[in-house]
C-alpha cells in the first residue's frame, strides 16, 4: 500500500541523504559533534527549510501545505530518526503556531503563516520557574494600557524551547489580576516590534539531553502588546492552550517513533555482528527476545500514533482522550524499549565513539525529555482520570464517535480538513474507540472463520475485552476522586491507555488490512502478524499471564532483519530509506559486552 504521508517522508529522507555519510550536513557524525559542543543545529535547520518543511507546519487555509496531521507525524518522525535535538529545535515552530491555528483570526493566521514559511522561529511561552506545568499559577502579567492600546507585559518565562532564537511568541499571559480559569489570555508577542529594554533573554540552560537545543528563558519588562495581538478571546487563553496541547501532544508521538526507529536499528546491527560464546548475539535466545518484543512495541506504538494523527481530523471532539493516551503511552513505552535495548548493546549503549558513533547514548538521553514536553506522564494520566465519568457513562451507553474512529482506521480514505471549533476539553459522549471494540472483535472473528491463522488474534482480542470491562468497572467506582488522587487510580488510568491502544490496533487492522496486499510490508498485515504481536504486548503490559505471542514476535524480527538488508524502514507501511546503511564492525567484537 502506497500511503501518501509515508511517501512525503521518504522524499524528505532522500533529500537529506544517507545519515551514515559524514559528509552530509544532517549526518549522525555531525549531530554527535554538535551535541558535544552543545551547539544549536542551525545549518541542519536551514537544510530542512530549503526542502520546505516549515510549509507543513502551516495549514493549507493559512497558506501552507498542512492538509493532514499524518503528514506532520511522518515528517517529524523522519527528522527525529536522525536526531531528536533537530526535531525538537526546529519542530518547536509548529508548536508555537498551534494556538493561532486553533483560536486566531484569519488575519493573524495568514500573517504568522507567512512568517513561519519564511523561516521565522516561533515559540510557545507557557512555563515559569516557580510553577512548572501549573498554568493557573502563572505570574507573567499584562497590565491594561488602555482599551485600545492593549497590555504592558511583564514577568519571566523559563525553560522555553527557542526562547532566545524565537522571534514570535504565543504567550500565556495573566490578563486578570485575580487569575483563575478565565484570567489568562494568549498574546502573540513579536519581539521584532517590542521597544528597547522591554525584554531580555535568560541564559541557555544546560541539559542532559538535547544539549544543542535553545532551552532558555525570557523576561518582559513593560513590553507593549496591542489588542490586535490577542489570540481568541480575552480570558480564553487557558482553553486555547489546552486545546492546542491536544494537537501538540498527539504530534509528540513522532519524536518517540523516530527515537525507537533509530535505537532499534543500532541494536539489531550490533546483534547481527557481535559474537559471544561462538555464536552471533542475535542467535542467542535472550537477545532475540529483547529485540523481537521491542519490534512488537515499535509497531504497536506506530499503529496508535497513525490512528491518533488521523483522529485529529475524524474524531476531533474526543481528542482530549486520544491525545492523553498517545502522549502517555508512546514516550513511556519508548523509554522501556530503549532501556531493553541497552541489555543487547551492553557497555556500547553508554560509550561515545565506540559503536555507531556513540549515537545510542545520545538517543537515550535525548528521548528522556519527550515525556516532559507539553504535559508530563502524570499530567496526561490525570487528564484521563478527570474524564472517568464521561468515559464510563459513554461505554455503558455505547456512545462516542464510533464513525469517526472507523474513518481514522481506514487508511485508504483521505481524512477531512480539521475543524478546530470541534476541539473540546472533555470527551462528553465517551470514547468511540472503545465503543467500537466489540464490533472490531466480531469482525475479526468473522474473518477467522475463513482464515484459521487469525484465531490467535481473536483469542487475544477476547482477553482484551475482558480486561477492558474490568477496567471500566473499576473506573466507575473512581469517577470523582476527592482530594489528592491515589497511586492506584493513576495505575487504573495507565491500564485504560493500554485497553484504548489495543482497541485502536484492532480497528486499524480490521479496516485497513484489505488494502495492504502487495508491497514490502504486506507480510506484516497478512494473517494478522503485527496485530497478534501488538495484542500480545498489550496483554503482557497489562499483567495478563501467559499472554505473549512468541511466534508473532519472531515473525516481526525476521521482517526487521530482512528490511535492514534491503534498506526499508521497519514500519507498518512501506518507506525506503535513502540507502541501506552499511553494517560496520568497528568495536563489535572487542571489549565489554
Amino acid at each position: 500500500m502506497e500511503h501518501p504521508p509515508y511517501r512525503i517522508a521518504e522524499e524528505l529522507d532522500r533529500f537529506l541523504g544517507d545519515p551514515g555519510d559524514p559528509a552530509r550536513p544532517f549526518s549522525h557524525t555531525r549531530c554527535v559533534e554538535l551535541d558535544e559542543k552543545e551547539e544549536f543545529p542551525a545549518d541542519i535547520c536551514r537544510q530542512l527549510e530549503e526542502w520546505g518543511l516549515t510549509d507543513y507546519y502551516v495549514p493549507v487555509e493559512h497558506g501552507g501545505r498542512l492538509r493532514s496531521y499524518e503528514q506532520v507525524l511522518q515528517l517529524m518522525r523522519t527528522v527525529a530518526r536522525r536526531d531528536l535535538t533537530v526535531a525538537v529545535g526546529h519542530g518547536k515552530t509548529y508548536l508555537g503556531g498551534v494556538c493561532v491555528w486553533v483560536s486566531g483570526t484569519p488575519e493573524q493566521a495568514q500573517r504568522l503563516g507567512a512568517d513561519i514559511r519564511a523561516g521565522v522561529p516561533v515559540s510557545l511561552g507557557l512555563t515559569e520557574r516557580a510553577h512548572g506545568s501549573d498554568l493557573l499559577a502563572g505570574e507573567v502579567a499584562g497590565a491594561g494600557a488602555g482599551e485600545a492600546d492593549g497590555w504592558l507585559v511583564s514577568g519571566e518565562k523559563w525553560l522555553i524551547n527557542n526562547a532566545t532564537r524565537g522571534s514570535v511568541f504565543s504567550l500565556l499571559t495573566r490578563t486578570d489580576p485575580a487569575g483563575g480559569p478565565r484570567g489568562f489570555s494568549v498574546l502573540l508577542v513579536d519581539k521584532r516590534k517590542l521597544g528597547p529594554g522591554s525584554y531580555r533573554h535568560l541564559p541557555k540552560v544546560r541539559t542532559h539531553g538535547i544539549r544543542g537545543a535553545d532551552i532558555s528563558g525570557i523576561v518582559f519588562d513593560g513590553a507593549r502588546v496591542g489588542r490586535d495581538d490577542l489570540v481568541g478571546t480575552e480570558g480564553g487563553g487557558l482553553e486555547t492552550v489546552l486545546k492546542a496541547l491536544q494537537l501538540t501532544r498527539t504530534m509528540c508521538a513522532s519524536l518517540s517513533l523516530g527515537a525507537a526507529d533509530h535505537g532499534l536499528r543500532i541494536a539489531v546491527d550490533f546483534a547481527e555482528e557481535r559474537e559471544l560464546y561462538g555464536r552471533r548475539l542475535i542467535d542467542l535466545p535472550q537477545a532475540r527476545s529483547v529485540l523481537s518484543t521491542a519490534a512488537a512495541d515499535v509497531l504497536l506504538h506506530e499503529a496508535l500514533a497513525v490512528f491518533a494523527a488521523r483522529a485529529v481530523h475524524t474524531q476531533t471532539d474526543e481528542l482530549s482522550v486520544t491525545a492523553a493516551v498517545t502522549k502517555y503511552l508512546l514516550p513511556s513505552g519508548t523509554e522501556a524499549v530503549l532501556a531493553g535495548l541497552t541489555r543487547v548493546l551492553g557497555a556500547r549503549a553508554f560509550l561515545k565513539g565506540v559503536y555507531a558513533g556513540g549515537m545510542f547514548q545520545k538517543i537515550e538521553r535525548d528521548h528522556r525529555i519527550v515525556g516532559l514536553f507539553d504535559g508530563n506522564t502524570l499530567v496526561n494520566l490525570n487528564s484521563l482520570i478527570n474524564q472517568f465519568r464521561s468515559l464510563v457513562r459513554g461505554r455503558r451507553r455505547g456512545t462516542g464517535d464510533s464513525a469517526g474512529a472507523v474513518a481514522a482506521y481506514d487508511l485508504s480514505v483521505p481524512v477531512p480538513a480539521l475543524d478546530p471549533a470541534r476541539l473540546s476539553l472533555v470527551a462528553r459522549h465517551g470514547s468511540g474507540v472503545l465503543a467500537g471494540l466489540d464490533a472490531s472483535v466480531a469482525e475479526l472473528s468473522r474473518l477467522a472463520e475463513d482464515n484459521p491463522a487469525l484465531r490467535g488474534a481473536v483469542e487475544s482480542a477476547e482477553r482484551l475485552v475482558a480486561v477492558e470491562r474490568r477496567v471500566h468497572t473499576e473506573m466507575e467506582s473512581r469517577q470523582s476522586p476527592a482530594g489528592e488522587v491515589e497511586p492506584e487510580v493513576f495505575d487504573l488510568a495507565r491500564r485504560y491507555t493500554l485497553c484504548y491502544a489495543g482497541a485502536a490496533c484492532l480497528g486499524l487492522w480490521v479496516h485497513s488490512s484489505g488494502a495492504t496486499a502487495g508491497g514490502s510490508t504486506a507480510a506484516l498485515w497478512q494473517d494478522g502478524l503485527w496485530l497478534r504481536a501488538a495484542l500480545g504486548r498489550i496483554l503482557e503490559r497489562l499483567g495478563e499471564p501467559g499472554s505473549g505471542d512468541t511466534e508473532a514476535y519472531e515473525g516481526l524480527l525476521a521482517h526487521l532483519r530482512a528490511g535492514r538488508r534491503t534498506g526499508e524502514l521497519f514500519s507498518l507501511l512501506p518507506q525506503r530509506l535513502p540507502e541501506p546503511l552499511p553494517l560496520k564492525s568497528t568495536g563489535a567484537t572487542a571489549g565489554t559486552s
